[in-house]
Formats: structure tokens, C-alpha cells, sequence
């Protein structure tokens, strides 16, 4: 009898509410203690929604990725001071604390999570599941868990934290989490955006539900990084596989979600249930927060770009003042001898439609002095491709130049379809520090910007109504380098581009693979040349913010000495 009571008495102790914030924030990565003051922030506002816990993101401590950051010992340190802050702040009673940290122990430097409560750190617990593809390469830098643990012991409740990977992977880690008793899993992300990737993590939840029968609390960061854009869009599937909550794409929230122990299984009575925006505008506002964290987190005031009366030019002049506000971008038009007086009407136009300042600086004399200072080297040579990027040589010194006087960052325009096939000026369009659309097909590039015409965005700083004006999207595109010239003129249609460029960067797909589509092999075969040999190019362009699966950079690393061509 005495047993019985003292069991009875357990079960009355153990809570059958648990109020969880999740804490969707944009850490920087390297700025521990703004990260640690974010996350102060953001437990005192969880504190008065009445949260007992908060969910912070993987790594949020030191942000996320922070790559070799991690192999410096005082930053090391730095990290775990400021999560040991953390954990002395609960000692005041209020919500305790799931937070994502590096840590260096005699196993290795982790990637880990601490749980604070009470003024101590009450569990650690580490990445099992490192990964090493694309965008990823953990295994570099930290060192894998070296057994999945159990589940942490919080106020009674028994929680299974797997951090990212570990719930993406093969390894078994919720499984053992759900058999060594977990009741519900809370994980812990740094997943980047591209197209189509929230449906992608909600499938590999409820996974992981219908292998363990536990509710998925997936909490995702959010903010800019470099090339990646981490876009949120946090959710709970319910061990019912239904969506339980979900929060904001591309917006910082805290939020409290109210779970109940319903037959010994934790349900979601309470919590956000957003709408995630779809395609455009999903692409737009990456390319927006990638570009205003890249400007803001880097200390710059304003940015310059060349506005040529041209789409890409239009849609990244667009983004920037979405992103910064028109005070903050200066546009400058740089007419020469083959630029038409449509390309000059439409430039002002979209200049004044964004309200940004627009100034025109010609380039006839410096293209001239180059060309005379070039005159005897030249003599007996024909005028070609050379004299053509002479002009946006020029172009990109100016811009430079207006850069080094005024501090501003120079956002480059070209387009991914452009930079697949080398389609840019090395010290010339290529110049700058940023690119919104680097990732952005040319399709794509008209497809966002016939979006943007008709809607803005939530947080853009920029005018309602038509930014781009219809006659840049209409007109055929073209570099304006010699009369009469067109895109089309040296490169396929950009549909049919686009397409063979689809298959070749995002899906690998050889050459017979690809005229079985419908495509012509001469085509097919140009193509895949043109991709090959510019990639001397794109390893000196700037970064930009990755939108599909597949971006060149991080995602798609191929030597520039390459003699390899696919035949079929």
C-alpha cells in the first residue's frame, strides 16, 4: 500500500500541460552575445505568453553555419559561456530553456543542445548525424555524438531531442529516442530555403512520426546567411500525422503552442496556423531577406547598382529597395553609344516608379580612351567581343569607384541562366559584392517580376504597384553592346536555355537523357560545353542567395580544369 500511494502521488506531480515557445529568430552567426541577447529577449517574451519551455534553433548560440569558426578555441569558449548565461537566467522559475550550442568535450567538439532549468544546465545532448552534402559539410568541423542518448527528463515530461540531421538520416535516432521512452520529439533546425523545401521537411516528419508515433516539434531558423537563406516556416506534426501548428515563413516570431497529454499521447490544442506563400513569392522574399541580412549583418549603409533598362537590372534594383528602402540605393544608368533610347526611358521610369536616386554617368569617354590608348596594340585586328566588354569594364570600374567614395555595396545582376554559360564580363558586370538572382533562372527572373508588379511582400519597404515597368518585361533582352543586338542572337531561346540548363545543373542528367525530352543534341551538347568552361567565372563571382535545390557554389563544386563532355 505504502508503494501504491507513493506511485498515485508520482502521477499527480507530472504536469499534463505543456506550453512550448518556439523561438524563430535570425541569429548572426559569430555575434555570441547578440545571439545571447536575442535569446534573453525572446525567453522574457515567451515568459509573458506563459511558456514553461522555449525551443530555440541548431547552433543558435554561435548561429548557424558557422563552418570553421568553430576550429578557434576562444570562440569555442565564448559559445559556452554564454550558454551557461542562459541556463543561470531560469533560475528566476520561468520557462526553461532547449537552445542549440557548440561544444567542445573530450569526445570531440559537438554540435549540441543544452536544456537549462532552474539556473543549471540539466542535460547536454549531441548531433548524431552529421551531415556532408551540398550546402553541408559538418563532418569537417565536429565531431558525431558518440551514442544516441536517451530522452531529457524536463519537469517530469520526457522530451527526445534530435538535432536536424538526425531526423533527416538513417541512423535511428528517433527510433531509439521513442523506445528508451521519449514522449514527444523537439528538434532543433538550420534547414535552408529553396523551392519547394516545406513540403520536403513536413514529409520527412511525419516520417519519423509514423516510425515512432511521437509528435515532431520541428523548429527551423530563420535570417540570411552568405548564400543560404533560412527561411523558418516552423510546424508540429501530430502523432495523428496532421499538421499541428504552423508558424511564418521569412518572419521572426515567438510562439506558444499549448500541448495536452490526451491517453498518454501529447496533442497540440493551441498554436499558430499560418499561411506559407507559394512559388514567386516564396523565391521574392528569399532573395529579399538574403540580400537585406547580407547588406545589414556586413555593416554596409547603402548599395549602387548599374540600372541598364534591362529585366535582371529592373527586379534586383526591386529587391533592394523591398529590402533596404529607396534611401538606400542609388541606380545608375551608364549609356554608350548602342544603348537605345527606350533602355534610357525605361531605366528613369523604373527608377522613379521604386523612388530611388538615379543618376547617368556616360561611359563614352573612358570606353573611347581605352580604346585609343589600345589603338596600335589592335592595329589589323577586327573589333569583336573584346571592344564589347570593354564597355562593361568600364561600367564596373565606375561602379567600383562610386563604392570606394561612398561606402556602398555594388549589387551584380546577372541571372543564373547567364552565369551558367558565361554569359558576364569577368571585372565587369561581374563587379560587387552581392547578388539577389544569382540563383534565379532567367524565366524565373520575368516570373517574380510580373509577382512583384501585382503584389508586395510583407516587410517590403519599397511602393505598391507596378515597379517594373511593362516594357522591360516585354521587350526582347539584350546586353546593348552593338547595334541591334539581342540575347538570342549568341544563346538559345531562354525557355528551351533554361530547360537543358535544369537538367544539366540541378538534375545531372546526361546528354541522351536530355534530347529525349525534345531537345536538339547540337543544342544539348553547346550547352553543356558553355557550362564547363565558364567555370573559371563563376569561381570569381560574387554570392547570392540559393533558391533552387542545386546552386553553383556551395551546392555544386566542379574543378575548372575539366576535359570532360558527355558524348551519350
Amino acid at each position: 500500500m505504502p508503494q501504491a500511494k507513493s506511485e498515485s502521488m508520482t502521477k499527480k506531480t507530472i504536469p499534463d500541460t505543456l506550453r512550448i515557445a518556439v523561438a524563430q529568430l535570425n541569429p548572426t552567426v559569430g555575434d555570441v552575445a547578440g545571439n545571447l541577447a536575442k535569446a534573453r529577449e525572446a525567453r522574457a517574451d515567451a515568459a509573458r505568453q506563459g511558456a514553461d519551455l522555449v525551443l530555440f534553433t541548431e547552433l543558435f548560440i554561435a548561429g548557424y553555419p558557422p563552418e570553421d569558426l568553430v576550429l578557434k578555441p576562444a570562440f569555442l569558449k565564448a559559445c559556452e559561456r554564454a550558454a551557461r548565461d542562459v541556463a543561470k537566467d531560469t533560475e528566476d522559475g520561468g520557462p526553461g530553456v532547449v537552445i542549440g550550442t557548440p561544444l567542445k568535450r573530450k569526445s570531440g567538439t559537438h554540435n549540441s543542445i543544452i536544456v537549462a532549468d532552474g539556473g543549471k544546465i540539466v542535460a547536454e545532448r549531441y548531433k548524431i548525424d552529421l551531415p556532408n552534402y551540398g550546402e553541408f559539410d559538418e563532418k569537417r568541423v565536429f565531431q558525431a555524438g558518440p551514442e544516441v542518448p536517451g530522452p531529457v527528463n524536463f519537469r517530469g515530461i520526457r522530451l527526445g531531442i534530435p538535432i536536424c540531421e538526425d531526423i533527416w538520416g538513417d541512423l535511428g535516432v528517433c527510433e531509439t529516442l521513442a523506445e528508451s521512452g521519449a514522449e514527444i520529439l523537439l528538434v532543433p533546425n538550420g534547414s535552408p530555403y529553396y523551392r519547394g523545401k516545406v513540403d520536403v521537411r513536413q514529409q520527412v516528419a511525419i516520417r519519423q512520426v509514423i516510425e515512432t508515433g511521437l509528435p515532431v516539434i520541428y523548429a527551423n531558423q530563420l535570417g540570411g546567411q552568405d548564400e543560404l537563406v533560412f527561411d523558418g516556416a516552423s510546424f508540429a506534426i501530430g502523432a495523428d500525422k496532421s499538421l499541428a501548428f504552423q508558424m511564418s515563413q521569412f518572419e521572426d516570431a515567438v510562439d506558444v503552442t499549448t500541448w495536452k497529454r490526451k491517453s498518454d499521447c501529447w496533442v497540440c490544442t493551441e498554436g499558430p496556423m499560418s499561411k506559407i506563400p507559394e512559388k514567386e513569392e516564396a523565391d521574392y522574399r528569399a532573395c529579399m531577406l538574403g540580400l537585406r541580412d547580407y547588406v545589414n549583418k556586413n555593416g554596409f549603409k547603402n548599395v549602387v547598382l548599374g540600372l541598364s533598362g534591362g529585366i535582371d537590372s529592373a527586379i534586383c534594383a526591386a529587391l533592394a529597395v523591398d529590402a533596404l528602402g529607396e534611401e538606400r540605393l542609388r541606380a545608375v544608368m551608364m549609356p554608350y553609344r548602342y544603348t537605345t533610347k527606350d533602355s534610357l526611358r525605361d531605366a528613369e521610369d523604373c527608377a522613379r516608379a521604386l523612388g530611388c536616386r538615379y543618376d547617368i554617368v556616360p561611359i563614352f569617354e573612358p570606353v573611347e580612351g581605352f580604346m585609343h590608348a589600345l589603338t596600335q596594340l589592335f592595329d589589323g585586328t577586327e573589333e569583336g567581343i573584346t571592344e564589347e566588354n570593354l564597355q562593361s569594364r568600364a561600367r564596373g570600374t565606375i561602379l567600383m569607384a562610386i563604392s570606394n567614395k561612398f561606402g556602398s555595396m555594388v549589387v551584380t545582376t546577372g541571372n543564373k541562366s547567364e552565369m551558367s554559360v558565361g554569359y558576364a564580363t569577368l571585372y565587369g558586370d561581374m563587379n560587387g559584392g552581392f547578388n539577389p538572382i544569382k540563383d534565379l533562372y532567367k524565366m524565373q527572373v520575368y516570373a517574380i517580376s510580373r509577382w512583384r508588379n501585382t503584389y508586395v511582400p510583407p516587410g517590403a519597404l519599397g511602393p505598391s504597384g507596378e515597379v517594373i515597368p511593362a516594357s522591360i518585361i516585354d521587350k526582347a533582352p539584350s546586353a546593348e553592346l552593338r547595334d541591334n543586338q539581342t540575347d538570342q542572337d549568341s544563346l538559345p531561346p531562354y525557355p528551351v536555355l533554361d530547360d537543358i540548363l535544369e537538367c544539366l545543373v540541378e538534375n545531372e542528367m546526361g546528354v541522351d537523357e536530355i534530347v529525349a525530352r525534345g531537345h536538339d543534341r547540337t543544342t544539348v551538347a553547346r550547352v553543356e560545353n558553355l557550362l564547363y568552361v565558364a567555370e573559371y567565372k563563376r569561381r570569381q563571382a560574387a554570392p547570392g542567395v540559393k533558391i533552387t535545390k542545386k546552386n553553383f557554389g556551395r551546392d555544386r563544386r566542379y574543378p575548372i580544369t575539366n576535359r570532360f563532355r558527355d558524348r551519350g
